[in-house]
């Protein structure tokens, strides 16, 4: 007799009968926050060095940009958003412009969320997140206690990763712009890689790019910027401190991540 038992189910670790124990939910993920962003510039030798072949640096060499982000997400039922320990967590990561086949994209070489469930998210897109304490002043419309939205103030974030400070930025908004900042309006090409584990096994090793939809913007404001990465992890991080650093950037941002597609 043949058993109809099929074994543990999910979409993701841990698996179970049902399937109900899965770290992660299936997309699609919807997501909208909160934006610190800062336009820089590095070496473009070294924003070479951290791209795979099949990416170029394009018309830009150099660009960059710091983001900080304070999310709050839910799976397509909404679920998450009756607990919000849940459905909450913060985000800095680094930006570098790049090309594939003449078209703009961005790539992320470094990226920290405060919880573990947006890092195993980020690792099934390709995004290499690590957990860190990240910060930022959040506006207000009521009392002093922080800038109001959609107006000039002050902006700052901060990011620290096992207790060392690493990444600190500060935003003067004082005039609104028409069009985003080019890193957050092109899609983000990501290498999904894990290694191998049993003896002789290749890695999966696969250049993806991110499809999202339903993108929205609220107003966005611009204005000085200063950003300030500090050598407390690796040389290769400290490679991406800025030799320039742009205008700065607060608004808010919302999309659906449907999945991705091989380039």
């Amino acid at each position: 007799m043949t058993s109809t038992i099929a074994g543990p189910v999910g979409y993701s670790l841990p698996l179970s009968p049902t399937g109900d124990a899965s770290m992660i939910t299936p997309p699609p993920w919807h997501f909208a926050g909160d934006v610190i962003m800062v336009d820089y510039r590095i070496d473009p030798e070294v924003a070479r060095r951290f791209l795979p072949p099949e990416l170029s640096l394009g018309d830009d060499p150099g660009a960059a940009a710091a983001v900080f982000a304070d999310w709050q997400w839910c799976s397509d039922d909404g679920a998450e958003l009756t607990d919000p320990a849940r459905c909450q967590f913060t985000e800095f990561l680094i930006l570098i412009a790049c090309e594939y086949e003449g078209r703009q994209l961005a790539r992320c070489p470094y990226a920290w969320v405060d919880a573990p469930v947006p890092m195993v998210r980020g690792w099934i897109q390709g995004m290499p997140k690590q957990i860190g304490d990240i910060h930022q002043i959040r506006p207000k419309t009521v009392g002093r206690a922080g800038p109001r939205p959609g107006g000039p103030g002050r902006f700052d974030g901060t990011l620290s990763v096992h207790g060392k400070r690493v990444a600190e930025a500060t935003v003067l908004p004082s005039h609104q712009i028409a069009e985003p900042p080019l890193l957050h309006a092109v899609p983000l090409v990501h290498t999904r890689f894990f290694p191998g584990w049993i003896s002789g096994e290749t890695p999966l090793s696969q250049l993806v790019m991110s499809e999202v939809t339903d993108v929205e913007f609220s107003e966005i404001w611009a204005g000085a910027a200063d950003l300030r990465l500090f050598d407390t992890l690796d040389p290769d991080f400290a490679d991406l401190a800025p030799v320039e650093i742009g205008s700065g950037y607060v608004f808010s941002y919302a999309e659906t991540l449907r999945g991705g597609k091989l380039l």
